[in-house]
Protein backbone atom coordinates (compact mmCIF):
# COMPACT_ATOMS: atom_id res chain seq x y z
CA UNK A 1 0.00 0.00 0.00
CA UNK A 2 2.87 2.38 0.94
CA UNK A 3 4.23 1.22 -1.89
CA UNK A 4 1.26 2.37 -4.03
CA UNK A 5 1.04 5.45 -2.42
CA UNK A 6 4.85 5.89 -3.10
CA UNK A 7 4.61 5.51 -7.07
CA UNK A 8 1.49 7.51 -7.40
CA UNK A 9 3.37 10.41 -5.87
CA UNK A 10 6.15 9.80 -8.06
CA UNK A 11 4.11 8.78 -11.16
CA UNK A 12 2.00 12.59 -9.85
CA UNK A 13 5.14 14.67 -9.42
CA UNK A 14 6.95 13.53 -12.77
CA UNK A 15 3.42 14.73 -14.45
CA UNK A 16 3.48 18.06 -12.89
CA UNK A 17 7.45 18.41 -13.50
CA UNK A 18 6.51 17.66 -17.11
CA UNK A 19 3.80 20.33 -17.04
CA UNK A 20 5.74 22.88 -15.55
CA UNK A 21 8.57 22.25 -17.78
CA UNK A 22 6.16 22.99 -20.74
CA UNK A 23 4.86 26.14 -19.46
CA UNK A 24 8.50 26.77 -19.11
CA UNK A 25 9.27 26.08 -22.75
CA UNK A 26 6.10 27.91 -23.58
CA UNK A 27 7.27 31.08 -21.57
CA UNK A 28 10.72 30.95 -22.68
CA UNK A 29 9.58 30.44 -26.26
CA UNK A 30 7.68 33.52 -25.93
CA UNK A 31 10.03 35.39 -24.19
CA UNK A 32 12.73 34.50 -27.67
CA UNK A 33 10.21 35.38 -29.70
CA UNK A 34 9.73 39.10 -27.73
CA UNK A 35 13.81 39.61 -27.76
CA UNK A 36 14.11 38.75 -31.29
CA UNK A 37 10.85 41.31 -32.11
CA UNK A 38 13.20 43.80 -30.04
CA UNK A 39 16.07 42.88 -31.87
CA UNK A 40 14.56 44.30 -34.83
CA UNK A 41 12.67 47.05 -33.77
CA UNK A 42 16.34 48.20 -32.40
CA UNK A 43 17.66 47.45 -35.70
CA UNK A 44 15.10 49.42 -37.78
CA UNK A 45 14.97 52.17 -35.31
CA UNK A 46 17.92 54.83 -36.05
CA UNK A 47 16.54 54.95 -39.71
CA UNK A 48 12.74 54.89 -38.33
CA UNK A 49 13.26 58.11 -35.87
CA UNK A 50 14.29 60.43 -38.76
CA UNK A 51 11.93 59.16 -40.94
CA UNK A 52 8.99 56.90 -39.65
CA UNK A 53 8.54 57.62 -35.83
CA UNK A 54 5.11 56.89 -35.59
CA UNK A 55 5.54 53.43 -36.81
CA UNK A 56 8.49 53.26 -34.54
CA UNK A 57 6.18 54.35 -31.45
CA UNK A 58 3.73 51.47 -32.30
CA UNK A 59 6.02 48.75 -33.00
CA UNK A 60 7.65 49.92 -28.95
CA UNK A 61 4.34 49.87 -27.94
CA UNK A 62 3.32 46.65 -29.45
CA UNK A 63 6.20 45.29 -27.85
CA UNK A 64 5.12 46.39 -24.54
CA UNK A 65 1.76 44.98 -24.82
CA UNK A 66 3.55 41.51 -25.76
CA UNK A 67 5.96 41.62 -22.37
CA UNK A 68 2.59 42.81 -20.45
CA UNK A 69 0.97 39.66 -21.28
CA UNK A 70 4.14 37.86 -20.98
CA UNK A 71 4.06 39.06 -17.26
CA UNK A 72 0.17 37.87 -17.41
CA UNK A 73 0.99 34.38 -18.14
CA UNK A 74 -0.36 35.14 -21.57
CA UNK A 75 1.81 33.01 -23.61
CA UNK A 76 -0.61 33.35 -26.71
CA UNK A 77 -1.24 37.36 -26.70
CA UNK A 78 2.08 37.81 -26.27
CA UNK A 79 3.49 35.48 -28.91
CA UNK A 80 1.03 37.37 -30.99
CA UNK A 81 2.21 40.70 -30.11
CA UNK A 82 5.65 39.81 -30.75
CA UNK A 83 4.44 38.32 -33.96
CA UNK A 84 3.33 41.64 -34.63
CA UNK A 85 5.93 44.25 -33.66
CA UNK A 86 8.07 42.10 -35.83
CA UNK A 87 5.99 42.63 -38.54
CA UNK A 88 6.05 46.38 -37.87
CA UNK A 89 9.63 46.55 -37.54
CA UNK A 90 10.01 45.20 -40.86
CA UNK A 91 7.23 47.55 -42.22
CA UNK A 92 9.25 50.35 -40.67
CA UNK A 93 12.31 49.48 -42.78
CA UNK A 94 10.33 49.51 -46.18
CA UNK A 95 8.58 52.83 -44.88
CA UNK A 96 11.93 54.68 -43.78
CA UNK A 97 13.53 53.93 -47.14
CA UNK A 98 10.71 54.42 -49.25
CA UNK A 99 10.44 58.46 -47.08
CA UNK A 100 14.32 58.49 -47.31
CA UNK A 101 14.14 58.70 -50.97
CA UNK A 102 11.05 60.86 -51.23
CA UNK A 103 12.80 63.56 -49.62
CA UNK A 104 16.50 62.69 -50.88
CA UNK A 105 14.79 63.41 -54.01
CA UNK A 106 12.94 66.57 -52.95
CA UNK A 107 15.91 68.05 -51.88
CA UNK A 108 17.89 67.74 -54.66
CA UNK A 109 15.23 69.37 -56.67
CA UNK A 110 15.31 72.29 -54.04
CA UNK A 111 18.59 72.68 -53.99
CA UNK A 112 19.02 73.06 -57.84
CA UNK A 113 15.90 75.87 -57.85
CA UNK A 114 15.94 77.61 -54.92
CA UNK A 115 18.92 79.60 -55.60
CA UNK A 116 17.87 80.23 -58.94
CA UNK A 117 14.58 81.67 -56.73
CA UNK A 118 16.67 83.48 -54.71
CA UNK A 119 18.91 84.97 -57.45
CA UNK A 120 15.79 86.23 -59.19
CA UNK A 121 14.00 87.82 -55.94
CA UNK A 122 17.64 89.35 -55.57
CA UNK A 123 17.81 90.77 -59.16
CA UNK A 124 14.21 91.71 -58.59
CA UNK A 125 14.65 93.96 -55.49
CA UNK A 126 17.99 95.43 -56.78
CA UNK A 127 16.09 96.93 -60.02
CA UNK A 128 12.89 98.03 -57.61
CA UNK A 129 15.24 99.66 -54.98
CA UNK A 130 17.38 101.40 -58.27
CA UNK A 131 14.62 102.15 -60.55
CA UNK A 132 10.82 102.70 -61.22
CA UNK A 133 8.57 100.83 -58.56
CA UNK A 134 6.16 98.96 -60.37
CA UNK A 135 2.32 99.58 -59.52
CA UNK A 136 0.84 98.60 -56.32
CA UNK A 137 4.63 98.86 -55.03
CA UNK A 138 5.46 101.92 -52.80
CA UNK A 139 8.74 102.33 -50.54
CA UNK A 140 7.25 100.49 -47.35
CA UNK A 141 6.08 97.40 -49.66
CA UNK A 142 9.51 97.20 -51.13
CA UNK A 143 10.90 97.16 -47.57
CA UNK A 144 8.71 94.66 -46.34
CA UNK A 145 9.87 92.79 -49.90
CA UNK A 146 13.48 92.85 -48.68
CA UNK A 147 12.73 91.80 -44.92
CA UNK A 148 11.32 88.86 -46.18
CA UNK A 149 14.11 88.34 -48.73
CA UNK A 150 16.51 88.04 -45.80
CA UNK A 151 14.28 85.83 -43.70
CA UNK A 152 14.07 83.52 -46.48
CA UNK A 153 17.64 83.45 -47.09
CA UNK A 154 18.05 82.65 -43.42
CA UNK A 155 15.36 79.91 -43.57
CA UNK A 156 17.27 78.27 -46.65
CA UNK A 157 20.91 78.30 -44.96
CA UNK A 158 19.01 76.81 -42.00
CA UNK A 159 17.57 74.06 -44.28
CA UNK A 160 21.30 73.70 -45.82
CA UNK A 161 22.74 73.13 -42.91
CA UNK A 162 20.43 70.41 -41.84
CA UNK A 163 20.87 68.93 -44.65
CA UNK A 164 24.40 69.08 -44.28
CA UNK A 165 24.43 67.26 -41.03
CA UNK A 166 22.71 64.70 -42.53
CA UNK A 167 19.08 65.55 -40.89
CA UNK A 168 17.09 65.50 -43.90
CA UNK A 169 14.07 65.46 -41.57
CA UNK A 170 14.66 68.92 -39.92
CA UNK A 171 15.68 70.00 -43.69
CA UNK A 172 13.16 69.38 -45.47
CA UNK A 173 10.19 70.86 -42.29
CA UNK A 174 12.85 74.02 -42.96
CA UNK A 175 12.15 74.32 -46.59
CA UNK A 176 8.35 73.75 -46.15
CA UNK A 177 8.92 77.04 -44.64
CA UNK A 178 11.10 78.38 -46.81
CA UNK A 179 8.79 77.47 -49.83
CA UNK A 180 6.10 78.92 -48.24
CA UNK A 181 8.08 82.28 -47.82
CA UNK A 182 9.30 82.58 -51.43
CA UNK A 183 5.68 81.69 -52.81
CA UNK A 184 4.14 84.73 -50.99
CA UNK A 185 7.39 86.72 -51.73
CA UNK A 186 7.18 85.80 -55.56
CA UNK A 187 3.51 87.48 -55.62
CA UNK A 188 4.35 90.34 -53.75
CA UNK A 189 7.30 91.11 -56.49
CA UNK A 190 4.91 89.69 -59.13
CA UNK A 191 7.67 87.37 -60.35
CA UNK A 192 5.57 84.16 -61.99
Amino acid sequence: MIRNTIAFCCVALGIMLVLAGCGTAQRDATDAAIDAAQSAVNAAKTEAEKYAPEQLRAAQNTLQNARDALAKGDYKAALNAAQDAANKAKDMVTSSAAQRDAWNKQWTDLSSSMPRSLDQIKAKLNAYSHGHLPAGMDDAKLGDAKAAYEQLKQKWDDASSSATQGNIRDAMNKATDAKELLAKLKDMLGIK
